[in-house]
């Protein structure tokens, strides 16, 4: 296995064609090129490889010169996406993958979901709550007065605190419910759901 570096633009792009879980970044590129294990390589000569790159560089380097009110529309129409990357992005990362406990899987989606949008994450949460239990708060205490084995844990780089001795399964619903007010696509947010 080699190990090569890509700038964060390229590796969010190839993150953003993930088709299921654990897919590896061999296996994206593998489909993306229509490569085929034990395919041999073909060299393309300097030239092409250079004409090729100025031919894919001059579409991007374009769209610049225009004004701005033509690049705000797409940029607003572009926030959704950007958000269903992020979270895929999320699921490829080393630092999901290395969580082996579901309620550290729990706190990194959390803290996710609350960087991509957080007025939409606390209008979210402010609904999400149990019969007995309150699920989200701003401090601890509040959780504690559901009971004194809730086990509140601050989610980490928000102003939130939740409840996290919930089965799985609770905590499954949890996220999905947030997901869907912060209306990620059903299949993303299945994809999430069966991660935690």
């Amino acid at each position: 296995m080699k190990t090569i570096e890509v700038d964060e633009e390229l590796y969010r792009y190839i993150a953003s064609h993930t088709q299921h879980i654990g897919e590896s970044a061999s296996d994206i590129l593998r489909r993306m090129l229509k490569f085929t294990p034990g395919q041999q390589a073909v060299r393309a000569a300097p030239a092409a490889v250079a004409q090729s790159m100025q031919a894919r560089a001059e579409p991007q380097a374009a769209p610049v010169a225009p004004a701005a009110p033509s690049v705000t529309a797409p940029a607003a129409a572009q926030q959704p996406r950007d958000k269903v990357r992020a979270m895929r992005e999320l699921l490829l990362s080393d630092e999901y993958a290395e969580q082996n406990k579901a309620v550290n899987r729990f706190m990194l989606v959390l803290s996710t979901l609350y960087s991509l949008a957080p007025q939409e994450f606390a209008a979210a949460t402010e609904t999400l709550h149990g019969r007995t239990r309150t699920y989200f708060a701003g401090d601890e205490q509040t959780l504690l007065q559901g009971g004194n084995h809730t086990k509140p844990k601050p989610v980490p780089g928000t102003p939130y605190w939740v409840i996290t001795n919930t089965n799985t399964g609770r905590k499954r619903s949890m996220i999905e419910t947030i997901m869907q007010a912060m209306q990620f696509p059903v299949e993303l947010t299945d994809k999430v759901c069966g991660t935690i």
